[in-house]
């Protein structure tokens, strides 16, 4: 994309940001990752939105991504959101990160032990839900460029003394409207939660903040749901996340 391209992507998505109105897509999808974080960071400086929390994807053969999400979008469990905040309706249960300490950007990268000690753990529902009006036939490019077509996070009880759990394998219960719909140990995409925080402290230009959180991938795969539904992600040792989708 030329500077141009940027400019002028970001204030689409910005715009459609501010007004609630959906678009169909971007005028030029963006080329790579890069490209895709410039339009998020010009995206939230139109906007003028404090960001809270990053979604972060650390897959082992590609390269990391990440996505804003912005700080009034962050509920504590057992949360309300309504169809005009998140028309799509699309969840993720993950288990996720709050920062304890910031850690500035610096030239050397941080290391895993470092992020382990600066991190508390807890379960998180994240909403999906998008600027697109059919967020899921777009490029993946796109997809990136609209924060990973996040829309929220519901935030449940943390952890600060979590190094005896073993994160990959936990017991992870999902419930919809009070029926489980999955119940099995372990289900994070890569088995290794805490690589995604790794990768998005090292990412980010400006670092992360104390209190800020990184969700760090579905255990759920992205169901789609309907208004009055209620959803909960339950993780053993963690505790749970719960939203309820008001019409």
């Amino acid at each position: 994309m030329t500077e141009p391209e940027i400019a002028v992507a970001a204030e689409i998505l910005a715009q459609a940001r501010r007004s609630g109105m959906q678009i169909e897509g971007l005028p030029v999808t963006p080329s790579s990752v890069a490209e895709a974080h410039e339009i998020q960071d010009r995206v939230a400086a139109l906007v003028g939105e404090s960001i809270g929390a990053f979604k972060a994807g650390a897959p082992p053969e590609g390269e990391p991504t990440r996505g804003l999400i912005e700080a009034r979008m962050i509920r504590s469990s057992p949360a309300h959101m309504s169809v005009a905040e998140v028309p799509h309706l699309g969840v993720e249960g993950e288990v996720a990160f709050r920062f304890t300490r910031d850690l500035p950007a610096r030239s050397v990268p941080y290391t895993r032990d470092e992020v382990v000690k600066a991190v508390a753990v807890l379960p998180v529902i994240e909403v999906v839900s998008s600027r697109f009006r059919d967020p899921l036939s777009r490029p993946k490019m796109e997809q990136l460029a609209d924060c990973g077509i996040n829309a929220g996070l519901v935030t449940g009880p943390e952890r600060t003394d979590w190094s005896h759990l073993d994160l990959p394998n936990l017991q992870m219960t999902f419930i919809v409207n009070g029926e489980t719909q999955i119940a099995r140990k372990g289900g994070h995409p890569t088995d290794d939660p805490i690589a995604g925080a790794v990768a998005l402290v090292n990412m980010m230009r400006d670092g992360v903040k104390a209190g800020q959180v990184v969700t760090t991938g579905s255990w759920t795969g992205l169901p789609f749901f309907k208004p009055g539904d209620r959803c909960t992600v339950r993780f053993e040792g963690l505790g749970e996340a719960e939203v309820v989708f008001d019409g």
